[in-house]
């Protein structure tokens, strides 16, 4: 029979190789995470411009048609810009922004707690010789955070494509924002009324018809039964866009 001296040691040893073979582990698989993540946002931002891509091939089609990563201050600057693989201006990759960290920023800028401004992410694309606009999104549904990418034409008015991912949305019911019926409505909206008036989309609860019919260009469908996933949607959309407002006066003016 062991002693207690014995079992001590042995449960001892025993957890330090198990959590030695854990550290191990996740150090070696870290790098492969590490792209797999990289992988799926590559796609993502791909994807909203409808250039359809695979874990073989996405690096190479965002190399041929993502011409120009830009990072923008409350302003509507362009403080950073990465091009050909190298920086032509600044030192902050807008694929490395993480949205979370600045939308806290902005918080704080905006309460007067901090001097440092929050930087907005663009990516602009070129696909069969038209110009688009990507722009990441990033807010909250009912469960958890929701995501995603809106894609504008070159007036920077009119919707090209939209992507909307979640962590934890009621399946069949809001975490159908993740599906092609509803994310394939979105095209052909537009985020400024005919004066120039900022609107965004709503995501409208009983449906787009519900409208005035010259609003309806700025509005889609609510999914039945995730009306608080769907405000969220619009919630994030609003929110997101506002922050490029400025950018757009200063692109369309010039």
């Amino acid at each position: 029979m062991y002693s207690n001296r014995y079992i001590f040691i042995y449960s001892s040893v025993m957890v330090i190789i198990v959590a030695a073979i854990l550290s191990t582990a996740a150090m070696v698989l870290k790098p492969f995470q590490e792209k797999n993540v990289r992988t799926a946002k590559i796609i993502d931002i791909l994807t909203s411009v409808n250039i359809e891509s695979e874990k073989s091939n996405a690096e190479d089609l965002y190399s041929k048609h993502i011409i120009m990563e830009g990072v923008i201050n409350p302003k509507g600057e362009i403080i950073s810009i990465y091009k050909n693989n190298k920086f032509e201006k600044g030192d902050i990759r807008a694929f490395e922004i993480n949205l979370k960290e600045e939308q806290q920023k902005e918080k704080e800028f905006k309460a007067g707690k901090i001097k440092e401004q929050p930087n907005y992410p663009l990516f602009i694309c070129n696909k069969n010789g038209e110009t688009f606009y990507i722009i990441p999104l990033l807010g909250k549904g009912l469960w958890g955070p929701i995501w995603g990418n809106i894609a504008l034409k070159s007036d920077l008015n009119t919707v090209i494509g939209v992507t909307f991912a979640h962590k934890s949305e009621t399946p069949g019911l809001g975490a159908e924002i993740d599906k092609k019926p509803f994310q394939v409505q979105f095209e052909g909206r537009q985020i400024f009324d005919n004066n120039g008036n900022f609107t965004s989309i709503k995501v409208v609860k009983g449906g787009v018809d519900m409208l005035p019919e010259k609003d309806r260009i700025h509005g889609v469908d609510a999914i039945t039964g995730g009306t608080i996933t769907s405000t969220g949607v619009s919630e994030m959309l609003k929110d997101c866009l506002e922050n490029y407002i400025p950018y757009i006066k200063k692109s369309i003016n010039n």
